[in-house]
């Protein structure tokens, strides 16, 4: 687990960050996320997630945006940072996620347990 730990904080590290439109969510639904992932996030009940599922939402999505912004997956923090998910509303950092690191945490994804969150 500490190794995912190491793998998660260096591949966060090389994603680059943007401002989102204020209380925009369109690129939160249900995604999936290492178990090492989910360990940090707050836990929500099945009656959360059942309603999350039956909006096609995240459940850490609120009112003002994603509750868990600090912590939110990796997946969910390359859209708009790759061409390949890119944002909705056109907004993205500088400089794009390079081709090797999107790789790498397509490659993390893949070879790790995934749970939906």
């Amino acid at each position: 687990m500490y190794k995912n730990r190491n793998i998660i904080a260096r591949l966060r590290e090389q994603i680059p960050s943007f401002e989102c439109v204020a209380g925009c969510h369109d690129c939160c639904g249900p995604v999936t996320t290492s178990s090492e992932e989910m360990s940090r996030l707050p836990v929500k009940t099945d009656a959360e997630h059942e309603a999350a599922l039956g909006d096609l939402s995240c459940v850490h999505l609120g009112p003002d945006g994603c509750t868990v912004y600090g912590e939110r997956p990796l997946i969910c923090r390359l859209f708009g940072t790759t061409p390949s998910l890119p944002c909705p509303n056109g907004r993205r950092p500088d400089v794009m996620i390079g081709a090797k690191v999107e790789r790498q945490v397509h490659h993390y994804i893949a070879n790790t347990r995934q749970v939906l969150v």
